[in-house]
């Protein structure tokens, strides 16, 4: 039952884009030639463009020392600068976070350990005909459907009884180990920022955080090859995220993630020691479009490889989601559906990742 429960559906098997970079001579199929993604993109060196180049930074530290001195109302409030953020780019840097320095090095390094295992090896960690986790890619629900450049390894990490018995515990010890200190850790910074949120949002009830009490916690360690035509691929096809929040962790300093404000896509620089963090699709619907979750995608690099680690926290499985009481006045009625969380996630994992086609279903 329980392994049912965590079944997202499935994807169609696809070639490893690591094994098809391996070659020297390599033309990069067709099926992976992307006509559709070269939307404008901010230019650092257009002093016509008056935009702020980087999404906005959020000092944790500063937000949880406000919360022990009492509320701060000024506009020099991390609370409130938080606030923003959340309605206005729905992405942001998170610095002092509290996570050690010393176990992100080590989850970095077991992240790029894990894509350097001989294929051989990975197998034993391939999706099946039947799921999405396991190594592979996600989304893709048709044979002619165009590919994105990268490999995938998505897994469900807490709750623990939720973990697939075929793929967790054979993945390699150093791995499972750090993944197990990483997935409580951030589990925990999740809550702590959803509870700041809650508190943005001046929400009473504790409607928000009672919904993720206890919830799904699920990982998607990416690998972007080098590709001998950048120009012509994506990374990651544009989406927003299904989930409530998402956390990733830029393994590599090589740039590729993008955001999209305004109609340009703006490349984010990872600042050192922070975490990238996004409002996801489930947010947006429990506060009724007050915080918004936003378009982003992945590009690839000529010569780098790049690698990224996202932490994705949702409502437990057995929830119901839809916009929070709070939310609901005359002035502001329902903008969305209600729905179980597990018919939700299946209803995602089910259709091709295309910006918030999926966010614009859930409308009424």
């Amino acid at each position: 039952m329980e392994e049912n429960k965590s079944n997202y559906g499935s994807s169609l098997l696809v070639p490893s884009v690591q094994e098809l970079a391996n070659d020297p001579n390599l033309t990069v199929p067709s099926r992976y030639i992307r006509h559709d993604q070269h939307q404008s993109l901010i230019s650092e060196d257009d002093p016509a463009l008056h935009f702020p180049h980087q999404i906005p930074v959020i000092d944790f530290e500063k937000l949880i020392s406000e919360e022990s001195t009492g509320f701060v109302s000024d506009s020099d409030s991390e609370l409130e600068k938080l606030h923003l953020v959340c309605k206005d780019w729905g992405f942001f840097q998170l610095v002092n976070h509290g996570v050690s320095s010393s176990l992100v090095e080590k989850t970095k390094t077991e992240i790029k350990n894990i894509f350097k295992l001989p294929l051989e090896e990975k197998k034993k960690f391939w999706q099946n005909s039947k799921e999405v986790e396991g190594f592979g890619q996600a989304f893709v629900v048709s044979e002619q459907q165009k590919l994105d450049w990268n490999d995938i390894l998505f897994m469900t990490t807490l709750p623990v009884h939720l973990r697939k018995p075929h793929l967790f515990p054979k993945l390699p010890s150093t791995f499972r180990e750090t993944l197990d200190i990483y997935s409580v850790e951030l589990r925990d910074l999740a809550m702590r920022l959803i509870v700041q949120m809650e508190k943005a949002l001046k929400v009473k009830e504790k409607e928000v955080c009672e919904l993720f009490e206890g919830g799904v916690q699920s990982m998607r360690m990416t690998y972007y090859p080098p590709c001998p035509q950048p120009e012509k691929v994506i990374g990651l096809a544009p989406h927003s995220d299904a989930t409530g929040l998402a956390i990733l962790l830029q393994v590599s300093d090589v740039e590729g993630l993008q955001v999209k404000k305004d109609g340009n896509w703006v490349p984010v620089k990872p600042l050192p020691n922070a975490f990238i963090v996004n409002i996801g699709d489930i947010l947006e619907i429990i506060t009724n479009g007050e915080y918004r979750s936003i378009e982003h995608r992945a590009t690839t690099n000529l010569h780098k490889e790049r690698f990224s680690l996202a932490t994705f926290y949702s409502p437990r499985l057995e929830s119901e989601i839809g916009p929070a009481h709070s939310f609901i006045t005359e002035q502001s009625p329902p903008k969305y559906k209600r729905m179980g969380m597990q018919e939700y996630v299946r209803g995602y994992f089910s259709r091709e990742l295309d910006s918030k086609s999926y966010l614009d279903a859930m409308k009424l």
